[in-house]
């Protein structure tokens, strides 16, 4: 056997080039979302689907050893800001993609408040068409809710729906006209997608970080946690006048919390999401006014953030998402009032979670993986995979037990704008298949991939 075909470096790892013939991985421990170990049996892959092992392997054959480790459903990441177009220097959809298959997700979904933003089927069918020849991963884009994003004036909502739109969303601002809202929510519904809401009322821009101790400490202007809850309430109760499906992005707050699992609880379709750096940090981690913790909604108490926690245990919050918000280092520089909100996410993702919610509060291996995998589907309407024979070759190797320390030097995505810089994690991707195509390979694991033909 040679070594792998057609393969370019990257920092840190390695993306093929060509589709190599058929690839068989052995030795790994399958894991289903939800379910748990589903066999140790070698996996097929022939082109771009899992297939039958067959009784004479093909002259041309890629053969990874994954011995020890676990394969699963490639990941999905709900809330992904791509930045193309109109802010490149940041990322674009080729390099936040292949951030993304470093980070072990076969797809992501890209916001749409870029410049332009996405509000008009042209731009959406541009994307979509540029994301077909360059993106390493499948791309789901958002369309906005209004014009511009200025909360006025609805988009065409069913021309977009019928251009590809995923979901609908001003992420980055919120419709604070309630009627507005509920003409959008109305129209949504009839298209069958959802919505998805970035939910802040009015007033909550002035701050940089939590109003709380943290704030009063640094003499930052603070973010109270009421300008989330109390959106969050009106817009559940335009879910249930609406019948639209809600899902409501990065929640960062207790109450929060409580007030989805009120709305689940009475029957409303309403769902949740919430970001790594929300479960892991909180206000007590801000020592000084450092940008890489500036980010919207800000990082709230420790109580708050135990609630997430449990929240995600209990099942409340269906979905993990990284908010993954690239920023450039000059912008990043300019200090805590005047810095952009938002940190990278896709390249920690994995390890971030899987510390936080496996190692330190003992959730399930299964239930862990369904909040990056079947949570995020029931979110876009998406089957959940099996990994059967006859399904699309979207898998990801893991290795929990991998320790390592996050570097930013060694990022895909083009910003370093990370809160986690030098700590110690658990757990990372080491490859990552794409339709039957190695898009990700961990410069670490490259020995273990080996080609023959």
């Amino acid at each position: 056997m040679t070594g792998m075909p057609g393969c370019y470096r990257a920092v840190g790892g390695c993306a093929m080039a060509e589709t190599p013939e058929a690839i068989l991985i052995t030795g790994a421990q399958r894991f289903l979302p939800g379910k748990g170990k589903a066999g140790d049996e070698p996996l097929f892959i022939a082109a771009g689907k899992i297939r039958p092992v067959p009784p004479q392997l093909p002259r041309k054959l890629t053969v990874v050893d994954a011995s020890g480790l676990v394969i699963v459903p490639a990941l999905v990441d709900l809330h992904v800001h791509l930045r193309e177009p109109g802010m490149e220097e940041a990322e674009t959809i080729a390099s936040g993609t292949m951030a993304a298959a470093a980070g072990g997700f076969g797809a992501v979904a890209a916001m749409p408040n870029t410049h332009p933003p996405v509000d008009s089927p042209r731009l959406l069918e541009m994307l979509r068409s540029r994301a077909a020849r360059q993106a390493a991963t499948e791309v789901f884009f958002t369309a906005c809710l209004t014009l511009g994003r200025e909360g006025k004036t609805p988009t065409r909502i069913e021309q977009l729906a019928r251009c590809g739109a995923a979901a609908f969303t001003d992420d980055g601002r919120t419709v604070q006209d309630d009627r507005l809202t509920e003409e959008i929510m109305r129209r949504v519904k009839g298209v069958g997608l959802s919505v998805w809401d970035h939910a802040e009322k009015a007033g909550g821009h002035g701050g940089v970080v939590h109003e709380g101790e943290v704030s009063r400490r640094l003499g930052l202007p603070g973010i109270p946690r009421e300008v989330e809850t109390e959106m969050i309430a009106r817009r559940i109760e335009l879910c249930r006048r609406t019948g639209c499906r809600l899902h409501i992005q990065h929640v960062s707050t207790a109450e929060g919390v409580k007030l989805i699992e009120e709305a689940r609880r009475r029957g409303l379709p309403v769902s949740g999401e919430v970001t790594p750096h929300h479960l892991a940090l909180c206000e007590d981690d801000i020592t000084g006014p450092d940008p890489r913790f500036k980010m919207n909604p800000p990082l709230r108490s420790r109580g708050d953030r135990d609630a997430l926690r449990r929240g995600v245990r209990e099942g409340v919050i269906q979905a993990f998402a990284t908010d993954h918000a690239p920023h450039t280092v000059e912008s990043k520089a300019r200090g805590m009032h005047a810095a952009p909100f938002g940190v990278v996410g896709l390249e920690t993702a994995v390890g971030v979670t899987y510390t936080v919610m496996v190692v330190e509060e003992g959730m399930s291996v299964a239930e862990w993986l369904a909040r990056w995998i079947s949570g995020p589907r029931e979110v876009l309407g998406l089957a959940e995979p099996t990994l059967a024979v006859g399904e699309n070759a979207d898998v990801v190797v893991l290795d929990l037990e991998r320790e390592w320390m996050v570097d930013s030097t060694r990022f895909l995505s083009r910003s370093r704008n990370t809160p986690f810089e030098g700590r110690r994690l658990r757990g990372r991707a080491v490859l990552n298949i794409h339709r039957g195509r190695i898009i990700w390979c961990e410069e670490g694991f490259r020995s273990r991939v080996r080609s023959s033909g």
